[in-house]
């Protein structure tokens, strides 16, 4: 044979460490990905978790738009917005048991949307349903924001 056969063919143990160092390899990967959507989300919920900045005008523009897109669009309800639980005081649970009083749990920019609502709104005749849209675990997760002008 003219190739060595160390060279052609390595030894079992050399190619078990081959594949360790592969897996490792894929492990820190893997883990590197991980910490970064964790610290995407860390900072998403951060910066939902603080005013949005908006003029009440803006807000009421804003709000019209979207409502006047859902109507073209022949809709009588609309999803304005998507949250994770964690901005709820109680993680949701106030929400996903439809408690009295479950408004006081909002922080942030859902806060912000119900207020928008309370003022302007609902003596216009919509409404606003807010409830978990998302179960992962079994557990509340994200909890979707609906504004609807239906009469039933």
């Amino acid at each position: 044979m003219p190739e060595k056969l160390d060279d052609l063919l390595p030894t079992a143990k050399d190619i078990q460490k081959q594949a360790a160092l592969k897996e490792a390899e894929k492990a820190d990967q893997h883990a590197r990905a991980a910490a970064a959507a964790e610290a995407e989300k860390r900072a998403l919920i951060e910066k939902l978790s603080k005013p949005s900045g908006l003029s009440e005008d803006e807000k009421v523009k804003l709000a019209s738009s979207v409502i006047q897109r859902a109507v073209r669009n022949g809709l009588s309800e609309v999803q304005v917005y998507r949250f994770p639980n964690i901005l709820c005081t109680d993680k949701g649970r106030a929400i996903n048991q439809m408690e009295s009083g479950w408004e006081k749990t909002l922080t942030g920019i859902p806060k912000e949307i119900f207020q928008l609502w309370s003022d302007y709104l609902k003596s216009r005749g919509y409404r606003i349903r807010y409830q978990v849209i998302d179960f992962p675990g079994g557990m509340p997760g994200d909890i979707g924001i609906t504004i609807s002008w239906k009469t039933d």
